[in-house]
């Protein structure tokens, strides 16, 4: 007798796809896909303040006060897992891994927040030239991939790491990365970029998935409308 084995769900890995210019049409230079999808994902939104209305104006405070200058500003916090153990059991398909165990992949993660040394040298050179307007260095744009729902720029703006286990050249071979990140707006880019469009392309979903639930009545109840004023 034939046993056949139940069919196995196609799990998407979340990932980071890092692009080297904002230019639409653009392709990732690298997509940092996740060893293990991390099993939660803490996300907080918080109003973006319009500006103050003028002093002494009472009646325009009262009608500010659902203004808002654009998007929330989005936070998102999950904890990567990372280990080593299943490459350093074929180390001869995985020579990198066997060689620097999980230093790799986690420089990859942590030059998110780096701008790049070319970056740095010009920087240098500029100030030493006398230039009075000193050019900022730029990270590179970083759009957070967690199913087709969610395609979001990102900014990261806090990285760290707990390094749990070692091999005996003292690499790490088992970590914890607890990523924050900052979700980037339309304000935050010129009218042509990638992450612009992301984002957009972001809230749109958030609408038509909201537009699923009033028709769906899965967090109301169209009798309650009867007891709203008028």
């Amino acid at each position: 007798m034939t046993t056949i084995s139940p069919i196995r769900p196609n799990f998407l890995k979340g990932a980071l796809a890092v692009y080297p210019t904002h230019t639409p049409g653009s392709r990732p230079s690298a997509v940092i896909a996740f060893q293990f999808n991390p099993d939660a994902m803490k996300r907080t939104l918080a109003h973006r303040a319009a500006p103050p209305p003028q002093t002494g104006n009472t009646g325009a405070a009262k009608e500010d006060v659902l203004r808002v200058a654009g998007p929330p500003v989005e936070t998102i916090s999950m904890t990567v897992d990372m280990h080593a153990s299943d490459q350093l059991e074929d180390p001869s398909t995985y020579p990198a891994v066997a060689l620097n165990g999980l230093h790799p992949a986690l420089a990859t993660l942590e030059l998110l927040m780096y701008p790049t040394t070319l970056s740095a040298s010009v920087i240098t050179q500029q100030a030493a030239a006398g230039q009075v307007q000193v050019s900022p260095a730029d990270l590179p744009l970083v759009l957070l991939v967690w199913g087709k729902q969610r395609v979001v720029p990102v900014k990261l703006t806090s990285f760290s790491v707990s390094e749990d286990a070692f091999d005996t050249h003292l690499n790490p071979i088992a970590a914890k990365v607890e990523l924050a990140m900052q979700v980037l707006t339309y304000m935050e880019f010129t009218d042509s970029s990638i992450g612009r469009d992301a984002f957009i392309a972001y809230q749109k979903a958030k609408e038509s998935l909201a537009q699923i639930n009033r028709t769906s009545g899965t967090l109301g109840d169209a009798a309650m409308l009867t007891l709203l004023p008028r």
